[in-house]
């Protein structure tokens, strides 16, 4: 299903492949610092395939990015692959957006994770703002994390994950507790890929979270936010783009992405 060997070299991990909360603790963190969030495919009109072939031969033959799909089905596989019980969930994202704005669809993929009878949640492929530690189900109370605390509460059918924004807890997406099957990926991932109306359709987003920083590019805006709390905010040019997604976000940049960086330029402003 995967090959542990090439995917823990693209990590850096070289530490115990047995199933257990350290195991999940020390991938978890290391995952999004080494593999990018970005969706570049789906603004060349490429689409996204879920195919487990693809996805690592993308991700990691290829050393590319992903997006929430990709992310999280190479890392469940792989965390399958050491022993652990994964199971697909699906979430409807409310970060961003307005507290009266109507509901998205379920569009958002994470994992449950059983270790020794007790439920952790797992989540490699949410951008900016991606879970650098698993959470564990069933408690209310604030769960720090090598970068903001998070919290997990029941919100009717649903389970809300909140971020604590200096005194506000934010929403970030409610989580349904329905298990999902990889094949109920399929419809949402051609919508997020394809639908006019998709914000990936028109931004250039790309992400890197390490334990110094994370890092966020939207058009041709580059964010840094450090851990002791400085922020650093600059506007690139099309050149410059095309050299921080090398130097900053280990990208390959392919002669292609040309384009792109011309429109990030003018959406950015």
């Amino acid at each position: 299903m995967i090959d542990l060997d090439a995917y823990f070299a693209r990590i850096g991990y070289d530490g115990p492949r047995t199933p257990t909360l350290e195991t999940l603790r020390a991938l978890h963190a290391l995952h999004p610092a080494a593999i990018p969030f970005e969706a570049i495919d789906v603004l060349l009109d490429r689409g996204i395939d879920l195919d487990p072939a693809v996805i690592d031969a993308k991700l990691i033959g290829s050393a590319r990015g992903g997006y929430c799909y990709e992310q999280n089905s190479l890392f469940k596989r792989a965390l399958t692959a050491l022993g652990f019980e994964v199971e697909g969930l699906i979430a409807r994202v409310q970060w961003t957006l307005p507290a009266d704005s109507p509901p998205r669809a379920r569009t958002h993929m994470g994992l449950w994770v059983t270790i020794d009878d007790e439920p952790w949640y797992a989540d490699v492929g949410f951008g900016g703002l991606v879970l650098t530690a698993p959470l564990k189900f069933g408690i209310i109370d604030p769960q720090p994390s090598p970068h903001e605390t998070f919290r997990l509460v029941p919100e009717g059918e649903d389970i809300a994950l909140q971020v604590l924004l200096g005194e506000v807890w934010t929403p970030v997406y409610q989580l349904s507790r329905e298990v999902q099957l990889d094949v109920d990926y399929d419809l949402p991932n051609w919508f997020t890929s394809t639908h006019p109306t998709s914000h990936f359709r028109h931004n250039l987003m790309v992400s890197r979270t390490t334990p110094e920083a994370r890092y966020t590019l939207l058009h041709n805006r580059l964010t840094i936010r450090g851990q002791d709390g400085t922020v650093e905010r600059r506007m690139l040019s099309a050149g410059e783009i095309g050299a921080v997604l090398t130097d900053t976000f280990g990208l390959a940049v392919e002669p292609d992405w040309a384009p792109l960086f011309e429109r990030a330029v003018a959406a950015g402003g």
